[in-house]
């Protein structure tokens, strides 16, 4: 059989009363998510391999009492599934009470309340209290490093930073450690987090376990904050950032899943936004003048400018000039500045710098 065949075979069944045909080897979860029926996940990202670790996305199959997840289970010919019913409710439910049973109080000042998958679910099912009584994880705070906070005692242990770590980013930096009640997840030997720091488990944690240490106390993302969509201009990769403003100042990096970088970024696209509001930052051209650099006019730093480089041009040559740019101006301002030292000057001594 060919490999079009192959590709072309499709399986018929049901979901919620619905006849669906989908391709062979789509799982229950993508042909209800197909279908626009919603199956409610926890451990579930579009860009990670099935995990079936939350069961949150058990779904019911006519003919049979067993349960199945619905991330992991692929459809089979005349498959009939039921993804809601008061057995299922009653399941999740219990299954959201224990989650929430080893995991803090503390919605009122998480960073990540309004954003919070385990806090949706809590709504959803009408969990307002612990039934379950017992032992609770808890972890000493050990990260020494800038950009990234954990909190595992909010970890639901999703496996979702895991393995967009391997899986996407091909780092591996952190893993499942211990067994049982212990299980945590951590770098090896329960070091400090020491990695490139591109926050992508960051964007893929439902809970509040990882935030950016930068977002802390400057508002959350569904309290009068506003987003404005962007290209990043640290390299000419143009990721497409959404800026979350609040009082005229951006409190934190994401990007959405739809934009060419399919929501990944770097630290620098996801963290190096202090430049913004940088003391440092210049904000009008300076002159050095008897070795002080002192405040001038735009019309004086470009005649200033352009009279240096005609007179070192006519005196050393052309590649005596050099031109440095700066890797958070756009394609278009980078590009006319090239041009000019290329073309008017007539040198490729063009360079840029691009560290956070």
């Amino acid at each position: 059989m060919s490999e079009t065949t192959m590709a072309a075979r499709a399986v018929s069944l049901s979901i919620d009363g619905r006849a669906l045909s989908v391709p062979e080897g789509t799982t229950v979860l993508e042909a209800a998510m197909q279908a626009g029926i919603k199956i409610p996940t926890l451990c579930y990202h579009a860009k990670l391999t099935p995990f079936g670790g939350c069961r949150m996305c058990l779904v019911e199959v006519e003919g049979t009492s067993k349960l199945f997840t619905g991330c992991t289970t692929p459809v089979w010919a005349d498959m009939a599934v039921v993804t809601h019913s008061e057995r299922l409710f009653n399941i999740r439910r219990t299954v959201v009470e224990l989650m929430i049973s080893d995991h803090p109080n503390d919605c009122m000042t998480c960073e990540s309340a309004g954003a919070c998958d385990l806090q949706r679910m809590a709504y959803e099912y009408g969990v307002r209290e612990v039934r379950f009584k017992g032992e609770r994880r808890t972890y000493e705070k050990q990260d020494g490093n800038p950009f990234i906070a954990r909190n595992m005692e909010k970890c639901v242990m999703c496996g979702r930073c895991v393995k967009v770590c391997d899986e996407v980013q091909g780092v591996g930096a952190i893993d499942f450690a211990y067994r049982g009640f212990k299980s945590k997840v951590c770098p090896p030997y329960e070091r400090d987090l020491d990695c490139e720091f591109c926050g992508q488990c960051v964007s893929v944690c439902p809970t509040g376990a990882l935030t950016g240490r930068q977002w802390a106390g400057k508002g959350r993302v569904s309290e009068g904050v506003r987003t404005v969509n962007t290209t990043c201009g640290y390299c000419g990769t143009g990721c497409t950032l959404t800026l979350h403003v609040k009082d005229n100042e951006v409190i934190r990096v994401t990007s959405p899943a739809g934009a060419p970088n399919e929501g990944l970024l770097c630290v620098k696209g996801r963290f190096g936004y202090g430049f913004i509001k940088s003391p440092d930052r210049l904000t009008t051209p300076l002159i050095k003048r008897d070795g002080r650099f002192e405040p001038a006019t735009w019309d004086e730093a470009l005649d200033y400018t352009a009279r240096r480089i005609s007179e070192i041009k006519e005196k050393h040559g052309a590649d005596a000039v050099a031109g440095l740019s700066s890797a958070r101006c756009t394609n278009e301002e980078n590009y006319l500045f090239q041009k000019m030292f290329r073309a008017g000057v007539g040198t490729n001594n063009v360079d840029h710098c691009a560290r956070l």
